[in-house]
């Protein structure tokens, strides 16, 4: 609620940074509807790789992991999950499909927040419940002792908290007027620092992130991972989160690492979009083109466990398949076999 007291939302002035941005969405977002009006299997395709890498990735973040071959299964089946990792996975899963399904539908409130816990916490035994005893965040560092980070919202301010977090937020776009994804990006960073659940903050925050683009129209994390953006730059994440907490107790902090940062995974979000969206046309499948324009987006050398991360729909025999055809057709070549088997692209695939 810090980052919209006072009107700081409003009287916050943009730096050229965050401007382009700024910018850069806003073009993206017009070509939008290009894109999603490709092949309706490309676009199952590349919405079941995005369903799966984010329910890995905004768990793996957390440090919670499954085995990769009961990935697929958990997310996109019928699998009975094994044990807590599998539940809190498959838990995910189902709050991201609440949100596929029904956005337009989930306010922004105090009520769907601790929804979206529920769901994804399902294995805990406060699910669905805020706090009832203080939380910190805490850095831990090998060989020394635990630091402290930052002292969130207490537990009896919690609720209330919440509350004037959703009023305010809802204030800002209606009344203020503010950009929609600026007032995403103080939304999330003021939900982050109330901390209004014992665990679990992160994973609500991505989904609160994925809701609240949607309900304004933003709707790349449907096909590509914004969460596994997130992984991949979760250094960037915690430091940019750590300097734009410092003093928001005060309402004194600073707004725009944190705004850079969310900003600039969304862009990169649309950027993968159009360029897999854009780029496949074959028309022998969407998974075949799928695995092909991931051979491209690498450089000379590659691996397959680097094509399955980034096409977790495709099976391995699938995958094998068509890497054996492109050898057969001198488009690529095995320079080393084995269990960490590498290949190399002879030329531009056709």
């Amino acid at each position: 609620m810090n980052s919209f007291r006072n009107h700081r939302l409003r009287d916050h002035a943009l730096p050229m940074s965050t401007a382009w941005l700024f910018n850069d969405i806003a073009e993206a977002k017009g070509k939008q509807e290009l894109f999603t009006r490709q092949s309706p299997q490309i676009l199952k395709a590349l919405r079941e790789a995005a369903i799966i890498q984010s329910s890995e990735s905004s768990n793996r973040i957390e440090g919670v992991t499954v085995a990769p071959d009961r990935l697929r299964p958990l997310v996109l089946g019928n699998t009975k999950p094994r044990d807590r990792s599998e539940q809190e996975v498959q838990g995910y899963r189902r709050a991201l499909n609440e949100i596929h399904t029904r956005h337009e539908k989930l306010p922004i409130t105090p009520d769907t927040l601790k929804h979206l816990h529920a769901l994804c916490q399902s294995a805990s035994g406060d699910a669905g419940q805020f706090k009832r005893i203080d939380n910190e965040v805490i850095e831990l560092i090998p060989g020394a002792a635990p630091v402290i980070r930052f002292r969130c919202v207490t537990a009896k301010e919690t609720p209330a908290a919440v509350d004037e977090l959703c009023l305010l937020y809802r204030h800002a776009l209606d009344q203020d007027n503010i950009p929609s994804l600026i007032a995403v990006a103080g939304l999330v960073l003021d939900f982050l620092c109330i901390h209004p659940f014992r665990d679990g903050n992160g994973r609500v925050s991505r989904l609160l992130t994925l809701l609240a683009l949607y309900q304004h129209g933003y709707e790349v994390g449907r096909y590509i991972s914004l969460e596994r953006l997130v992984e991949e730059s979760k250094e960037d994440y915690y430091e940019c989160l750590n300097r734009s907490s410092q003093r928001w107790h005060e309402g004194k902090h600073e707004l725009t690492p944190w705004f850079n940062f969310l900003l600039a995974v969304i862009r990169r979000g649309y950027t993968e979009f159009e360029n897999r969206a854009g780029e496949i046309k074959a028309p022998r499948g969407a998974k075949t083109a799928l695995i092909e324009q991931a051979i491209r987006s690498f450089p000379a050398q590659f691996s397959i466990a680097e094509i399955e991360r980034i096409c977790p729909g495709v099976s391995r025999d699938m995958l094998r398949h068509i890497l054996n055809r492109l050898q057969r057709q001198k488009q690529i070549s095995c320079v080393q076999r084995g269990r960490n088997s590498l290949w190399q692209r002879k030329q531009p695939l056709n």
